[in-house]
């Protein structure tokens, strides 16, 4: 009988997850950051909230304070620690799931196994090396919760006091070599509980008080972002998101302006406004863009759509990005009125000397129209989802997807 028969036969029936009734918990125990780093990223997409270990010392506590619902166990752990590992959990409570890494099937691991099982734990079938993010979910995927992803109401006064918010990075390429030229950071917030949360379920209304100190955030977090950026992948562009009255306040753009690096390698600061902020408040926010260019900070149109007139007849356009809004760029390769929108606003960019950016790609059909329309920039899942700070210094961000041209 092979290993996986085995493992197969004696393990606990899926759903165990469902007790929690909020994402479950992973605990990722290796010697290797980079290796850990690796899983917990893998895991968030699967709506796990994760906690690591680099080795038995820090168990207890983990299990103890964490409760996770499985373990998996790095490569990097010999056999002799690996079963340490679930006497600990067990001794401190733990009596959940444990998956296995391993490079390849040895005595060690089928005795591992078999030591998980005498101690009454649910032993999956062991992750081969190498493995991508998918084989991972595959393997771990009959262990979800079958309910949807719970969608908490979270108040951003207590997100921004407990450090629950982070910023994450979508690359923004340009769009005839796909060379990443830049990122842009968008609020995210990891919750002890219900682990990374969707924006929608803790962004304030612009009305809101507290909608000041979420853009301090964001302004301060992105720039010590760009300095880690610096030191561990080398200097990026990156574009955050403000609502307009943010810009509106003179305190608040002196504040911003002070807030900017004065690095040599620093090429500046896009900051991305709604369109329809922009609109509602053209005078007022062109004499802004103005003087923040002084500073090394230029201002972006976002979400630019059917508006698009708006923004014509302009003296003066010190705006230097238009990026068009998803919903006239998802599809517009089968679509004569959205591919009609989006040539209107890259003739618009134009026309001003701004460059101009295709958001929300997601099929190689959209990248070949956009590509084709004659936009500077793209940005979309085609090209990679947002990650988080250090998944993102990580990637590969200054080789071109050439296979997508």
């Amino acid at each position: 009988m092979t290993m996986t028969t085995i493992d197969r036969q004696e393990r606990a029936a899926p759903g165990a997850f469902g007790r929690r009734k909020v994402s479950p918990r992973a605990c990722i125990i290796d010697g290797k950051p980079h290796l850990r780093a690796f899983l917990a990223d893998a895991l968030d997409e699967l709506r796990f909230v994760t906690s690591e270990c680099s080795g038995v010392d820090e168990l207890a506590a983990v299990v103890g304070e964490q409760q996770p619902d499985i373990l998996v166990i790095g490569s990097s752990i010999g056999g002799v620690e690996a079963a340490r590992i679930l006497d600990v959990a067990c001794d401190a409570g733990f009596d959940g799931s444990v998956m296995l890494i391993s490079a390849r099937e040895t005595i060690a691991l089928r005795a591992i196994l078999h030591h998980g099982l005498e101690r009454h734990l649910t032993m999956l079938p062991p992750l081969a090396t190498p493995f991508s993010a998918q084989m991972l979910r595959e393997s771990i995927a009959p262990l979800l919760p079958q309910e949807p992803a719970p969608k908490p109401e979270v108040d951003v006064a207590e997100a921004l006091k407990t450090g629950w918010l982070e910023l994450w990075y979508q690359r923004k390429l340009d769009a005839r070599s796909l060379t990443p030229c830049g990122a842009e950071a968008l609020v995210r917030l990891r919750h002890p509980n219900w682990g990374v949360v969707v924006p929608s379920a803790f962004l304030p209304d612009h009305n809101d008080p507290h909608f000041r100190a979420l853009s301090e955030f964001v302004v301060e977090r992105a720039v010590a972002d760009w300095r880690y950026l610096l030191a561990h992948h080398g200097p990026v562009d990156l574009s955050i998101n403000l609502p307009a009255r943010f810009l509106l306040d003179a305190q608040a753009v002196d504040d911003l302006c002070a807030w900017v690096p004065t690095h040599p390698a620093f090429g500046g600061l896009i900051v991305e406004i709604d369109a329809h902020e922009i609109a509602a408040h053209l005078d007022a926010m062109v004499d802004v863009a103005r003087r923040l260019r002084l500073r090394n900070i230029a201002i972006a149109v976002d979400k630019v759509g059917a508006d698009w007139p708006e923004l014509m007849h302009r003296d003066t356009f010190p705006f230097v990005e238009l990026k068009v809004d998803r919903t006239y760029v998802t599809g517009c390769a089968d679509d004569r009125l959205k591919r009609a929108v989006c040539r209107r606003i890259v003739d618009l960019a134009g026309d001003y000397g701004a460059r101009c950016t295709a958001t929300g790609i997601e099929s190689r059909a959209d990248y070949i129209a956009a590509h084709e329309l004659g936009f500077d920039l793209v940005q979309g899942y085609l090209f990679g989802k947002p990650m988080g700070l250090k998944k993102f210094a990580r990637a590969a961000i200054g080789k071109p997807l050439s296979t997508l041209a």
